[in-house]
């Protein structure tokens, strides 16, 4: 079950967790309420063309967490999100499998696409705090993107590390380059 990957992720990205009363604070953790939310409720409903319930819900687990995600967004198992607080995800974003982001990223639309208008991220991909990706771009597996990195709106290529604004590749395959996105 995803869900089961999203509470191990929960402690593989979050050393605090030590301890045997820290143990039980994953209970505390925003990621696993949107979490429990977007997987059993939301998406389901969204997935039954049920209208106004999924969105409602989604609504109200951002009042809960400060993290807003779309119901129809498709995500994998071992997502985390770390001090989540105004994280946006969008309906047509896709995320792979063990993904991590941080507090306000942005997974968004520019207003100028129809149909798939979002992010599709790869698989093991981390996204620094304040990042912004934009349009229906793909994000490749082992990927991470710094913190403040503003604006992606082109794709990124697997095992690349990208940074800056806008965004560039400062590592790929292991090695340091200085590379623009394409």
């Amino acid at each position: 079950m995803r869900l089961i990957t999203d509470i191990k992720a929960i402690f593989r990205n979050d050393p605090a967790l030590d301890g045997i009363i820290k143990k039980v604070e994953f209970l505390l953790y925003p990621s696993l309420h949107i979490m429990i939310l977007h997987r059993l409720i939301a998406h389901p409903l969204y997935l039954l063309k049920i209208p106004f319930f999924p969105r409602l819900v989604s609504q109200l687990a951002r009042f809960l967490t400060g993290i807003e995600i779309h119901p129809g967004a498709k995500i994998e198992g071992g997502f985390f999100i770390d001090h989540g607080m105004g994280v946006v995800i969008g309906e047509t974003t896709t995320i792979g499998k063990n993904c991590s982001i941080f507090q306000g990223v942005t997974l968004g639309g520019t207003g100028k696409h129809k149909g798939k208008r979002h992010p599709t991220i790869g698989d093991n991909v981390l996204i620094g705090a304040n990042t912004t990706l934009l349009g229906p771009i793909e994000v490749g597996n082992n990927v991470n993107i710094g913190a403040d990195t503003f604006i992606v709106n082109k794709d990124v290529p697997s095992n690349t590390t990208v940074v800056g604004s806008p965004g560039k590749i400062v590592i790929e395959k292991g090695k340091k380059v200085s590379k623009e996105l394409k």
